[in-house]
């Protein structure tokens, strides 16, 4: 599996974005002296994809999968792709405070702890869809690392289209999000550019 050993902070630096979008509470202190250099269209459309590659944790070809995907589904393809990339089920428990970062939360499903309507799920793409039920399997929820990570992610908001009982480390999909839903800094019209041409 491709790993990407960039430092956390600096891709975001680099690329623009607050380390809070990826659950990381890190401030960066140091100054950014960029150049006044203009910064072509195409790198615009290019740093947008990028952002959003990083934030999801997603490699160049499943998203340019989940882009032909949402170009071929009914409506915006845009707002089709955020939809899809913030369905994804490593996504979902992130924003079910079930992790502290998406990282943790594809490990968490990689390593066999999450089940979907009472199947076990250990592939982090999965989607889910609206009714499914999510939660920590009965034999992880004891152990110190949930403890320690509601505690850490107790005052995150959840979002409105997530139901999510915390004590009994259990979720449900009320319905998809809207794109007005998604809470990440991301222009997908730059990206629609970036592929159609």
């Amino acid at each position: 599996m491709a790993v990407n050993r960039t430092p956390v902070l600096k891709r975001c630096r680099a690329l623009g974005i607050e380390p809070m979008y990826l659950g990381i509470d890190k401030k960066s202190t140091r100054n950014v002296n960029r150049s006044n250099k203009k910064v072509s269209e195409y790198g615009l459309q290019l740093r947008e994809k990028q952002k959003a590659k990083f934030i999801y944790g997603v490699l160049e070809q499943p998203f340019r999968n989940y882009y032909k995907k949402a170009d071929r589904m009914k409506g915006m393809t845009g707002e089709n792709l955020m939809i899809m990339l913030e369905s994804r089920l490593d996504n979902v428990i992130f924003r079910m405070t079930f992790a502290r970062t998406r990282r943790e939360a594809r490990q968490i499903v990689d390593h066999k702890q999450v089940s979907v309507n009472g199947k076990t799920v250990n592939i982090p793409s999965y989607q889910v869809k609206a009714g499914d039920v999510i939660e920590i399997r009965e034999k992880c929820k004891g152990s110190a690392r949930y403890k320690e990570i509601l505690e850490t992610t107790g005052g995150r908001l959840i979002p409105a289209w997530l139901d999510v009982d915390q004590e009994n480390l259990k979720g449900t999909v009320k319905s998809l999000p809207t794109r007005e839903e998604i809470d990440v800094p991301v222009d997908e019209m730059l990206i629609v550019e970036l592929y159609s041409k």
